[in-house]
C-alpha cells in the first residue's frame, strides 16, 4: 500500500532539485501533487510529465511565494484540481553567499522575502484548507548549526524557518496539523553546483562521516516519511539530514 494514497500536496519551488524530487516521490506514493514554480515553467512541466507518464496525478502552477495573492492562487489551484489539501512542503528558497562587507538591503529583502515570508504566506493560505491529520514540511538547512562564513543572510533566514516551525507546530497542533522541518546538509543539485565552489563542496564532504554529498532522493524520502501516517506523533521537529556532519 502506498504511503500517501489519496493525499493532495503542494510543493513550492518544485521545478528542480529537492522540490522536484519530493514532488515525484510524493506522486509515486499515491499523492496528487501541485508542482509550484516561480520562473522555470518548462522544468515544472517536465516534472509533471514525469509524474503523469507513470500514472500519477500532478499539475504545474506558477506563483511567487513572497506575494500573498499569488500564494492564494496556488493553494486554490490545488483545491480546484483535486478537491482538498493535506500536505504543504515549503521548499522554495534562495541561496546566496556574501561576505558581510558586500551585504545589501536588496539582497536581504530578496532572500528573506522568499525564504521566510514565503513560508509564512504559504502556510497561512494552506492552513485554511488542511484538515486534521494534515501537515506542513519546511525545508531548512544545516547551515543553522554549521555557521559557515559568508552566509549571514541565508543562515539567518533558515534560522527563522527553524523557529517558525516550532511556533507553528504549537499554533496548529490543536487543529491536529503537524509542522516539521528537514535541515539538509550539502545536496547535489543544480543550485549547489552553481552556488558553491568545488573546493568548498570537497571540504564539506571531507568532514561528513558518510563520505558523500546528499542526493535529492535522500531528502525526498524523509519528506515522504513526514507526510505519512508513520510520522503521526512528530511535530515541531528538526530533522538533520547531513550524513552525520555536525
Amino acid at each position: 500500500m502506498t504511503k500517501l494514497a489519496d493525499k493532495v500536496a503542494v510543493v513550492t519551488g518544485a521545478s528542480r532539485g529537492i522540490g522536484a524530487a519530493i514532488a515525484k516521490s510524493f506522486a509515486a506514493e499515491g499523492a496528487a501533487v501541485v508542482v509550484n514554480y516561480a520562473s522555470r515553467k518548462a522544468d515544472a512541466d517536465a516534472v509533471v510529465d514525469a509524474i503523469t507518464r507513470t500514472g500519477g496525478k500532478a499539475i504545474a502552477v506558477g506563483a511567487d511565494v513572497s506575494k500573498a495573492d499569488e500564494v492564494t492562487t496556488l493553494v486554490e489551484a490545488a483545491i480546484t484540481a483535486f478537491g482538498r489539501l493535506d500536505v504543504l512542503v515549503n521548499n522554495a528558497g534562495i541561496y546566496e553567499m556574501s561576505p558581510i562587507e558586500a551585504v545589501t538591503e536588496d539582497q536581504y529583502r530578496r532572500v528573506f522575502d522568499v525564504n521566510v515570508l514565503g513560508v509564512l504566506l504559504a502556510t497561512q493560505a494552506a492552513a485554511e484548507y488542511i484538515g486534521e491529520g494534515g501537515c506542513v514540511i519546511n525545508i531548512s538547512s544545516n547551515i543553522t548549526s554549521g555557521l559557515w562564513p559568508k552566509l549571514a543572510i541565508y543562515a539567518g533566514s533558515k534560522g527563522a524557518v527553524d523557529i517558525i516551525t516550532g511556533v507553528l507546530a504549537n499554533e496548529l497542533g490543536p487543529r491536529k496539523i503537524r509542522v516539521n522541518c528537514i535541515n539538509p546538509g550539502l545536496v547535489e543539485t543544480e543550485g549547489s553546483e552553481a552556488g558553491l565552489s568545488s573546493g568548498f563542496q570537497e571540504q564539506i564532504i571531507a568532514q561528513t562521516p558518510l563520505g558523500r554529498a546528499g542526493r535529492t532522493d535522500d531528502i525526498a524520502a524523509l519528506a515522504v516519511f513526514l507526510a505519512s501516517d508513520d510520522a503521526r506523533w512528530l511535530t515541531g521537529e528538526k530533522l538533520l539530514a547531513t550524513g552525520g556532519l555536525r
